[in-house]
């Protein structure tokens, strides 16, 4: 471990020792934070050949989020950047209490915390399995959900190094969710946000990993990536499938060894999320939720629930009212919030990061061509589930503040295609700059010849 990794240790060990002592339950918190953060950390080392620089990007956005969850905690800031932390405290201690066999009691909160079915359940089962370990202890499950956050960043530099063999587009993808402030935001707190950013690099890093060699190790990760988003966010459990299968089908080789473990694998992952309970339980989310109606419904709740809504005449209970909804709903998804809109605190703290997305906008679109004329059947799975999740979140979001909430699960990829741009364009000047010195060499070395003769 080199001085600047030491430091970051040096800083984050202090912080978590200052918090245990002056706020209750961090001891418990911290404990939690350093198993569940070493034995990430431990992971990533193995699997990584530039241990220095995971060890480095791991731990600078844990610190990031360590602090930050601090403070959200101590200035009791929950309900400002998202309430639903609340929720799955409740929700989480219910089930850890009919675990412990001390509550009887037949209410909303027991059945939802039951429940195996509809919005986030997943969450309630971990923050449940958290709080029976350790008891109730929200700042211990929001720490959690902080080293996952922090796990992101390295996550991506291993499925960006696969896809483009680059180690500073890599670098470049990892430094940039590990510091972006929307990542740190949404994944410092007890969210699900955080959570289905991790598991989506890492069931596209694994599909990556069996297009290249058949892994049974893989296969099964893969697989419980896939159980895990869908107890988070079903319907992106869909896209996800989309995107799996469609990488397989496209493929990186066509040889027939090549066809037959790419089948292999398509099987295996439907009989084991057919024994998960996956297709079943995400086939009744589907009849639930899934038609153009409920979209609706929850579009119109969105859109007119909060003063941030928009596009709230809009009905998308059609296929052509969804489809006139694209252009707005896609500048909503990608650009909000404008700054000419921003009333709000809550939304003009966001005004730095907002600028800076739109001017990293134009690199993303270079990386992207590349990417399309260079590197498209590795780049299949992220591209295909970029495209539909960012069609379904432009239809149906009515809402500025969760538009920007859920667009990082579209922009944990688009840093990818950023950092491709980036890399073009300083490789670029390198050239330029090697061919400008090249030439002051040539006519040196001409004018020197002249001196002599």
């Amino acid at each position: 471990m080199n001085k600047s990794s030491l430091l970051i240790v040096i800083a984050l060990a202090a912080t978590l020792v200052i918090v245990a002592v002056g706020v209750p339950d961090a001891a418990i918190a911290s404990l939690v934070t350093v198993l569940s953060g070493g034995a990430a950390l431990l992971v990533f080392r193995h699997f990584s050949d530039d241990k220095q620089f995971i060890t480095k990007v791991f731990l600078a956005g844990l610190a990031v989020r360590i602090v930050f969850g601090f403070i959200v905690h101590f200035f009791d800031l929950r309900e400002f950047f998202g309430g639903d932390a609340n929720t799955y405290d409740n929700v989480g201690n219910r089930l850890m209490e009919i675990w412990s066999g001390r509550s009887a009691v037949d209410d909303s909160l027991t059945r939802s915390a039951q429940a195996t079915t509809g919005a986030g359940w997943g969450m309630h089962y971990l923050v449940g399995a958290l709080y029976f370990l350790v008891g109730r202890n929200i700042l211990a499950a929001q720490s959690l959900c902080g080293v996952i956050g922090a796990a992101t960043a390295p996550m991506v530099y291993l499925c960006a190094r696969k896809i483009f063999h680059n180690v500073r587009v890599a670098k470049f993808s990892a430094l940039s969710i590990a510091l972006f402030p929307s990542f740190i935001i949404w994944s410092s707190q007890l969210l699900k946000d955080g959570l289905v950013i991790f598991l989506l690099v890492l069931a596209m890093t694994m599909v990556l990993q069996l297009q290249e060699k058949f892994n049974y190790a893989a296969v099964i990760v893969l697989v419980l990536s896939l159980f895990g988003i869908m107890s988070l966010r079903f319907y992106i459990f869909y896209m996800v499938i989309a995107a799996v299968v469609g990488s397989f089908l496209i493929g990186t080789a066509t040889t027939f060894p090549s066809v037959v473990r790419r089948s292999i694998v398509l099987v295996i992952m439907g009989l084991g999320l057919t024994y998960f309970g996956v297709i079943r339980t995400a086939t009744v989310d589907l009849d639930t939720y899934g038609n153009l109606e409920a979209v609706q419904r929850s579009r119109s709740d969105l859109a007119t629930s909060a003063k941030s809504g928009f596009g709230a005449e809009a009905d998308v209970s059609t296929t052509d009212g969804a489809i006139s909804t694209l252009p707005i709903g896609f500048a909503y998804l990608m650009l909000a919030p404008f700054p000419w809109q921003m009333s709000s605190l809550r939304q003009s703290i966001t005004l730095p990061e907002v600028l800076l997305w739109w001017a990293l906008i134009p690199v993303m679109i270079s990386g992207l061509i590349y990417a399309f004329k260079n590197k498209l059947r590795k780049a299949a799975p992220i591209l295909i589930f970029s495209i539909m999740l960012t069609l379904s979140y432009s239809i149906f979001q009515g809402n500025v503040g969760t538009a920007y909430r859920q667009r990082t699960q579209i922009q944990v990829f688009l840093f990818m295609f950023i950092a491709v741009g980036w890399v073009l364009y300083k490789e670029k000047r390198e050239n330029q700059q090697l061919v400008m010195k090249r030439k002051r060499e040539m006519i040196d070395a001409a004018l020197k010849g002249r001196v002599t003769s």
